[in-house]
């Protein structure tokens, strides 16, 4: 990542496992209504549920939210990134 994804504030709120607000946001690489991947200033955020949309998307201010019933995040890890690009890029 470059410095100036670095430099952006990552703030990550959730409400009741259903309303998923995220700041700090550089891309969202892919999504379903299963599991939603995000790039933000500290990593890949993945975060798996149910019946998953994205009710807010804006790069510019660079802030997402997710709506849904969200069951689990998880940051990836330097080799995990490496396995989930090679997995979509299939």
């Amino acid at each position: 990542m470059t410095d100036k994804n670095n430099s952006l504030s990552h703030i990550l709120s959730l409400d009741n496992r259903r309303s998923l607000n995220l700041t700090g946001v550089c891309d969202v690489q892919g999504f379903d209504d299963e599991t939603v991947n995000i790039v933000t200033s500290l990593g890949v955020l993945i975060v798996k549920g149910k019946n998953l949309h994205i009710s807010k998307l804006s790069l510019e201010t660079s802030e997402v939210s997710v709506d849904g019933e969200i069951c689990s995040m998880h940051y990836l890890s330097g080799s995990e990134k490496k396995g989930i690009i090679a997995r979509l890029l299939k």
